[in-house]
């Protein structure tokens, strides 16, 4: 989605200090997202996120539980009328919890950008141009890719940013190949 700057898996929710993806407790596994609220709008976040999941679902587990977190009255107001909207039109008791951020603890490094590392060739390039995990989890680029090779936005759209994104002429032809070649 154009304006999203980073993304991070982790877990949020709880209050067990320092969880992991083994001793997780009382948190449940969640995305942050970094965006640029001059390209996209925290409603169009929203929409994608309803769009994204079954609001009518019930988790098994806390760990899987639909959630959305809002750092401000102004992102809880947001998420209020996004949620009476979603409502009104599935007329079924909405299971999607609404809590305040109380924190968020980055995950495992190996669950970070996951369906970009199982492309060994393109995590070549970005162990290349990002040498630590850190920079490598909170790179645009690798942000951007991730949700490609994850479905997320067409051939297109990645045309037209594909310059911007680093990648050697040998992973570009690769990417493309991926993402154009989806039916």
């Amino acid at each position: 989605m154009s304006g999203v700057v980073r993304t991070r898996v982790g877990y949020a929710g709880g209050k067990k200090p320092s969880p992991t993806y083994h001793d997780l407790g009382d948190h449940t596994e969640t995305l942050q997202i970094d965006y640029d609220p001059g390209v996209v709008s925290y409603s169009e976040l929203l929409e994608l996120f309803w769009d994204s999941h079954n609001p009518e679902h019930s988790a098994w587990s806390r760990q899987y539980m639909a959630a959305v977190f809002y750092h401000n009255q102004e992102q809880k107001d947001a998420i209020d009328r996004s949620l009476a909207r979603i409502a009104s039109e599935i007329k079924a008791k909405i299971k999607t919890q609404v809590l305040p951020y109380s924190g968020f603890t980055r995950a495992e490094d190996y669950h970070q950008k996951y369906t970009l590392r199982q492309s060994q060739a393109l995590m070549k390039e970005f162990q290349r141009m990002y040498p630590s995990s850190e920079r490598f989890v909170d790179s645009t680029a690798a942000a951007r890719i991730n949700g490609y090779l994850a479905g997320h936005g067409g051939c297109e759209r990645l045309k037209t940013e594909i310059d911007d994104l680093g990648l050697s002429p040998e992973g570009t032809k690769r990417i493309l190949k991926v993402v154009c070649g989806r039916r």
